[in-house]
Order: structure tokens, then C-alpha cells, then sequence
């Protein structure tokens, strides 16, 4: 697809600037917009939600080199898995294993304790790249997000965990509630609804995808590729509506979490995306209470929009779970 000019009406732009913004905008909808990324990481989403529950409703599991793809790579696109690495020989393992193994209990499901005895599976020791034990490590949407080593106190571990869980989105990510109707009927992701609705974002007409998009998703709520395709649509929106000057508002008050989310969604849309997270993970750094708060489901947002496996989103959320940390 060609650069596109978005369907917004007859009103004139009031400045040439904002002419120019809303030009580069609709320019970048055909990147932001792709149905072929989104599929690929819905059908990610719905491998995660068919792998097994921990047995006997526990969330302290053992993994080995044969279950690392299934209990930990695939399980993470569900919840946080925390990787507890140690070995029999380990004193200090000995003290943190029980702390960890007690919390994972309280969490009650909101993240899962893996333990990898490191003596029994040193390829998995070697690719982690373990130099000391204990050590642990947080995976998120399959990517290493965070990792401490040796036996912290309990606080430490505590507000470890509540970091990696809140840069988590502090709830199941997105796909983990698919239910069993839709894991039976991958086929509906090629739709005709979504050629529609694609055909709409070809020719620019942003009201048209929007509606279509809607639609489906008034039919099928949990819909993965429609409501991701929504939400990109409603970024390119918002970025238009925030106007010309939204960046140099955002530069001029650091602190602001509603002008940096702005500016943010407009470089985002421009394809700025390092910019546009280093410019929230400011914010979260420097504000506390609702402006880091309002910072936060910012990124949170955007990393939905870019797709975690992206190195971009892996690299942005290992400085929010430090950012939080």
C-alpha cells in the first residue's frame, strides 16, 4: 500500500504545519496497519492459550530442556514466569527457593514460579546465560524482561515481583482469555469482514475501516486481529487530533503525562517509536501517583500497538520493569 490519505472530512487544516502533520501521519498508516503482522501474532496468542495449566493448580512448576518452549516460552504470553535457577550444591539457594516458592503461592496465578535445576540442564544454564547462582530471571511474552542475582531479602523480592507484574499490565496479557470457542476456529481469521475493512484502509478511508472493524468486533468481542487493527486506527486519530505543536508542548512540561502521551502517539505514528517510549519512560522515572500511573498505560498501550515480540517493545519493557523497580 502507498502513502494514504485518511478520510476526514472538508474542514482545511488552519496551518501549513498541521497540513504537514496530518500528510506524514496518514503517509504511515500503511506500517501501522498490518493485518499480516497482526495475524501472525494472533495465532502466537492462541498456541499460549492452548498450553496446559500448571498440574494440580500449583504455580511453582520444575522445567527441563524439554519443557522450557511449552512451560516457559509459550506459558509467559499468559502470565510473568519468573526463572528460579540453583543447584543441590547452592547454600544460598537454599534461602531464597522457599521465598520465592512461598510468594508464587500468594500470587495465586498471577505469575508462575519456574525452577531450573542448572546441574541437570546446563544448555538452558548456558543460553540464559547464568554466571552465579541463585539466579533469577522474568520472562515476559516470551523475552527476557528482568533478572537479579543472589538471595535478596524478601522486600527486594517483593517489589522485584510487583515490578515485573505491573509492566505485565498488571493482568493476563492480551490473548490469555481467549475461550474455546474461539481456539477452535483459527480459520475465522481469514474472514471476508477483515478484506472489507482492509480494502477501506487501501483507499484512506479511515471511517470506513473504523466501522468495519467495529463491526466485527460487536459480533465477535474477543476478536484479536480487529480489535488490534481498531486500535492502531484510533492511534493514527489521536495523533492527528493532537496537533502540530503537540511535541514541543510535551518538551516544555517534562512532567506532564496527558501532553507526553500525546506526543507520543504522534511519534509513534510517524514511526518514532524508540522516541515515542523513551519519551513515557521519562515520565514514569521523574513523576509519581497518577502521572506515572497515566505514563504508564500509555506504554502499556503502545507496546500492544508495536507487538511484543518486537526488539524495540523487549528492550522499552526491561527500562519500565527497572523504572518501576
Amino acid at each position: 500500500m502507498g502513502a494514504m490519505q485518511p478520510n476526514r472530512g472538508t474542514a482545511a487544516p488552519r496551518t501549513a504545519a498541521a497540513a504537514a502533520q496530518q500528510a506524514q501521519v496518514a503517509g504511515s498508516l500503511a506500517g501501522a496497519v498490518d493485518l499480516a503482522a497482526i495475524r501472525a501474532r494472533a495465532e502466537a496468542a492462541e498456541r499460549a492459550a492452548a498450553a496446559p495449566a500448571p498440574e494440580g493448580g500449583s504455580f511453582v512448576i520444575d522445567v527441563t530442556e524439554s519443557t522450557f518452549q511449552a512451560e516457559v516460552i509459550d506459558r509467559s504470553f499468559q502470565v510473568p514466569v519468573i526463572l528460579d535457577l540453583w543447584a543441590a550444591w547452592c547454600e544460598p539457594c537454599k534461602q531464597l527457593s522457599p521465598v520465592l516458592e512461598r510468594l508464587a503461592a500468594e500470587g495465586n496465578g498471577s505469575w508462575i514460579l519456574a525452577k531450573i535445576d542448572i546441574d541437570s540442564n546446563p544448555r538452558l544454564a548456558e543460553g540464559l546465560q547464568v554466571q552465579s547462582i541463585p539466579a533469577v530471571k522474568a520472562v515476559l511474552e516470551g523475552a527476557l524482561a528482568a533478572e537479579f542475582n543472589g538471595a535478596l531479602p524478601e522486600a527486594e523480592v517483593r517489589k522485584f515481583l510487583a515490578a515485573v507484574v505491573e509492566a505485565a499490565g498488571g493482568r493476563l496479557p492480551a490473548g490469555a482469555g481467549v475461550g474455546d470457542d474461539e481456539q477452535d476456529s483459527p480459520e475465522g481469521y481469514e474472514d471476508a469482514r477483515l478484506d472489507v475493512a482492509e480494502d477501506a484502509v487501501g483507499r484512506g478511508d479511515l471511517d470506513a475501516a473504523e466501522a468495519a472493524y467495529a463491526e466485527i468486533l460487536t459480533a465477535e468481542p474477543g476478536h484479536p486481529i480487529a480489535g488490534l487493527a481498531l486500535s492502531q486506527i484510533r492511534l493514527l486519530r489521536r495523533a492527528e487530533a493532537a496537533g502540530p505543536d503537540a511535541v514541543a508542548q510535551a518538551d516544555a512540561d517534562p512532567g506532564n503525562a496527558a501532553a507526553a502521551r500525546s506526543a507520543a502517539d504522534v511519534e509513534l505514528a510517524q514511526g518514532q517509536v524508540d522516541r515515542a517510549f523513551d519519551r513515557l519512560l521519562a515520565v514514569i522515572r521523574a513523576t509519581s501517583g497518577d502521572e506515572r500511573d497515566s505514563a504508564r498505560e500509555g506504554l502499556l498501550e503502545l507496546f500492544a500497538l508495536i507487538g511484543d515480540d518486537d526488539p524495540r517493545v523487549v528492550s522499552a519493557r526491561k527500562k519500565l520493569t527497572a523504572a518501576l523497580f
